[in-house]
C-alpha cells in the first residue's frame, strides 16, 4: 500500500484547511487509517482516526471539535477538516493505515504504511 498525502499550505489562525491521503495498491485488507503530525524538535503524534468500516472516529483532545477525519473507501480516499486552525497546529501531517487491530489507534506503531507527509503553517 502506497499512501500520497496532499493539501497542506501557509494559512492563519481560524482558517480551514482539508487535507486528502490517496492510497494505492491493495487497500482490502486495511483495518483502520489515521493522522498524524509531527512539530518541529517534537515527537509524532495522534490526531484522528477511524476505521475502514463504521463510523467509529477517535480524536486527540487537542484536536477534537475542530478537525474531523472521513473516509471514502470507494475513491481509496482519507480526509482531514481543519477548522478553527491555531499555530499549535502547525507540524507535517502523516496520514497512516494499518492492517489489523492490534495495537492501538492511537498509537503510531500499529501502523504500517505511512505517507510521506504533507507541511501545515498556521501564521498568528
Amino acid at each position: 500500500v502506497q499512501l500520497q498525502a496532499s493539501g497542506g499550505g501557509l494559512v492563519q489562525t481560524g482558517d480551514s484547511l482539508r487535507l486528502s491521503c490517496a492510497a494505492s495498491g491493495d487497500t482490502v485488507g486495511i483495518y483502520g487509517m489515521g493522522w498524524f503530525r509531527q512539530a518541529p524538535g517534537k515527537e509524532r503524534e495522534f490526531v484522528a482516526a477511524t476505521r475502514r468500516a463504521g463510523t467509529t472516529a477517535w480524536y486527540a483532545d487537542s484536536v477534537k471539535g475542530r478537525f474531523t477525519i472521513s473516509r471514502d473507501n470507494a475513491k481509496n480516499m482519507i480526509y482531514l477538516q481543519m477548522n478553527s486552525l491555531k499555530p499549535e497546529d502547525t507540524a507535517v501531517y502523516y496520514c497512516a493505515y494499518r492492517d489489523d487491530y492490534s495495537g492501538s489507534a492511537y498509537d503510531f506503531r500499529s501502523y504500517e504504511y505511512w505517507g510521506q507527509g504533507t507541511l501545515v503553517t498556521v501564521s498568528s
